[in-house]
């Protein structure tokens, strides 16, 4: 697992696409030490089973690949974890976030921007309008671990990957 924020931004790194069509932006990496990119977590895992519904050919092999080819990128709102933090000290920390994500969305202009936890949700859209960005934004429900949750993430995500892929 990943522990400094340079390895697990090393990585991130690899998997940017030349241009970001679907920014994804989730709160921070797990305390538990697990990442997307490392390909162990549960958002992982939800995000590969979204692509998997839109194309079968999609397996654990192949799909940052083809994360990244369909112009899509991840990235966290906070670069140190903040899930293991009390309800004001994460808060805190989202919006102590807003102005670095504000800097990316204005240095990646992505067409579509995608919070994938509710809570970030309102950061997400004042850091999009700090820097004057206006387009679509896909409200996802996070995946967690019921079914109906990763059901919901999948039927809202489902459509925008069509165009996409």
């Amino acid at each position: 697992m990943l522990q400094t924020f340079h390895d697990r931004e090393r990585l991130r790194r690899l998997f940017r696409p030349r241009r970001v069509r679907l920014l994804f932006v989730g709160e921070s990496p797990p305390y538990s030490g697990r990442f997307f990119y490392s390909r162990n977590s549960g958002l992982y895992r939800a995000m590969r089973d979204a692509f998997q519904c839109v194309d079968s050919a999609i397996d654990e092999d192949n799909f940052l690949s083809v994360f990244k080819a369909a112009g899509c990128y991840l990235i966290d709102l906070c670069p140190e974890p903040v899930d293991h933090l009390d309800a004001e000290s994460r808060k805190a920390a989202r919006h102590a976030g807003e102005a670095s994500l504000s800097q990316e969305i204005a240095r990646m202009w992505p067409p579509t921007l995608a919070p994938v936890l509710r809570s970030v949700a309102d950061n997400v859209l004042r850091a999009a309008f700090n820097v004057d960005w206006h387009g679509p934004i896909i409200h996802l429900p996070y995946p967690g671990r019921w079914c109906r949750q990763r059901t919901a993430f999948i039927e809202t995500l489902a459509p925008t990957l069509r165009r996409l892929i």
